[in-house]
């Protein structure tokens, strides 16, 4: 007995065997694997992938700092998914639900979790199972991102955005105030000045929408 084509597994409805977390959708990786010999797989496992020191962790060489001072390294993690006679790899960002893992929250958990995930994903985009549940997933992350819709800028956003190059500049040996005059600026005071004008904007904006 051999496992479903894909154009039939795609079909299949996983709706009662998925559970929502933080507002997110999730095919338990134990149930995926139920699912899988159900519909004609004798074997099914994954394995996490580690780096060249032995890590489940990939990480990229520079660090980024939030506002808060927080640090990560945009950290990803990867697994080996096999089939029977089929093997993939497949490698995604280290998330708590639809955030970034940063360095003060990292945990075994939380990469169990993301491992997990991705064994999900992979068996669903290679073999159909799920898929569908990922395309609506996938189609409401790109909707909230288009940055044609007003609606979805994000003031607070892009401060931190602005943030983030200022410390990134700092970190590469320049002072606040060469990173303004080289940006055009007058001084250092100047360029904090077009920072704190966001959060100003910001309160404004909630004012208007209170009124």
């Amino acid at each position: 007995m051999a496992l479903k084509p894909y154009k039939e597994l795609v079909q299949e409805d996983i709706s009662k065997h998925v559970e929502e977390r933080d507002g997110m959708k999730y095919l338990n990786w134990a149930k995926c694997v139920d699912l899988l010999h159900a519909h004609g797989a004798t074997e099914v496992y994954f394995e996490p992938l580690v780096n060249e020191k032995g890590s489940s962790l990939f990480m990229t060489e520079h660090v980024f700092t939030d506002k808060n001072g927080n640090t990560n390294r945009c950290y990803e993690v990867g697994v080996k998914v096999v089939v029977d006679d089929k093997t993939w790899e497949f490698r995604g960002p280290l998330m708590n639900g639809p955030n970034p893992v940063k360095d003060n929250s990292i945990s075994q958990q939380r990469i169990w979790n993301c491992q997990t995930r991705l064994f999900v994903k992979c068996i669903a985009i290679h073999t159909g199972l799920g898929f569908n549940l990922w395309l609506k997933e996938e189609q409401e992350t790109e909707k909230a991102d288009k940055w044609d819709d007003i609606n979805n800028h994000s003031l607070a956003a892009i401060k931190e955005r602005i943030e983030r190059l200022v410390t990134l500049k700092m970190d590469g040996g320049l002072s606040a105030e060469e990173i303004a005059v080289k940006a055009g600026l007058k001084d250092a005071d100047e360029m904090r000045e077009y920072i704190r004008m966001f959060k100003r904007i910001h309160d404004f904006e909630t004012k208007l929408r209170a009124i």
